[in-house]
């Protein structure tokens, strides 16, 4: 037992400076995603303003814009690390607002339209508001140069 314990921790230490790898993933799945969406949104934009009339979604065309493009803002801040916590916000919101107002009559399953999808991606736009880009961004990147001074 003592042994599995040991080989146990050694592992432990080995990968838990690994944390910039799933990091990473997480920027660049949730960078393919909302590109997806975003082009969506952006090829028939007039069209999406009239589906969020439709779901009561306040100023629709406002929304529709404002949606469309702080995805695609997404898509290229994800892919740097730049900014990360900062557009991790919106993209929360907006994950939200289909949640409720899209996903969530439809249960918790992504084969039927469900909210399971948007809430991996809150999840994982969670873990980058709290955790960061990771070492292997501009956000690491731009630390480095201008590191905090504490007082």
């Amino acid at each position: 037992m003592h042994k599995m314990i040991l080989a146990y921790q050694g592992f432990k230490r080995k990968i838990s400076g690994q944390s910039a790898i799933p990091l990473l993933l997480m920027r660049l799945a949730l960078a393919y995603g909302f590109f997806e969406t975003s082009s969506m949104k952006w090829a028939h934009i007039h069209d999406v303003a009239g589906w969020f009339a439709q779901l009561g979604i306040p100023a629709p065309t406002l929304n529709a814009y404002l949606s469309a493009s702080m995805e695609a803002a997404g898509v290229v801040l994800l892919v740097l690390g730049l900014g990360t916590r900062l557009i991790a916000v919106p993209l929360m919101v907006i994950m939200v607002v289909a949640i409720r107002t899209v996903h969530w009559s439809n249960g918790f399953d992504a084969g039927n339209n469900g909210f399971e999808i948007p809430l991996y991606y809150l999840i994982m736009l969670l873990t980058l508001f709290i955790s960061g880009a990771g070492k292997w961004s501009l956000d690491a990147v731009w630390g480095k140069i201008y590191p905090r001074k504490i007082r």
